[in-house]
């Protein structure tokens, strides 16, 4: 499985991706980031064709295939409204799960499933492809740390921040 985020600065993107085998892992296996020109502005309701390329990159550059994919995002925008997470799942010939892990409310979005972690009165919204939404909310729940972003989620963000 992998964690993978993106961070825009001037005209460059810098992708982590951060692998592990187990939801519950608090450490990676692997790190590792990519910079990359900025491939397109951005278009509001068009995101994906800026991150999309970014994300598929990362994918490329490791190993082996991951079995699951999480990013900082949502999957599903709307009911069969395509986010970035189902263009990725479509990019990878709906061969590899992808859930989406939102911070933020999209307005429209009345599908993501909301999940409470560490206390925290915000929660994260859940979308996914190739699982269950509520499956995949499950696991974001159980994933390790105390706060209410995951520690693995967290360390994908620092990474492509450069925060480390």
């Amino acid at each position: 499985m992998v964690c993978l985020d993106v961070h825009y600065a001037d005209a460059s993107a810098t992708v982590a991706a951060v692998v592990f085998s187990s939801w519950t892992d608090d450490l990676a296996i692997k790190e590792t980031t990519i910079t990359l020109p900025a491939t397109a502005d951005y278009e509001p309701g068009e995101f994906y064709k800026r991150e999309l390329p970014c994300l598929m990159a990362a994918i490329q550059s490791l190993d082996e295939p991951p079995a699951l994919i999480l990013i900082d995002g949502y999957v599903w925008l709307g009911l069969a409204r395509p986010g970035l997470g189902a263009r990725l799942y479509d990019a990878l010939e709906t061969r590899v799960p992808v859930v989406g892990v939102a911070k933020t409310a999209f307005h429209g979005q009345t599908e993501a499933v909301e999940v409470f972690r560490g206390g925290s009165q915000r929660p994260l919204f859940v979308t996914a492809a190739g699982v269950p939404p509520q499956e995949a909310a499950v696991h974001v729940k159980q994933m390790h740390g105390e706060h209410r972003l995951p520690t693995l989620i967290k360390r994908a963000d620092q990474l492509c921040r450069g925060r480390v």
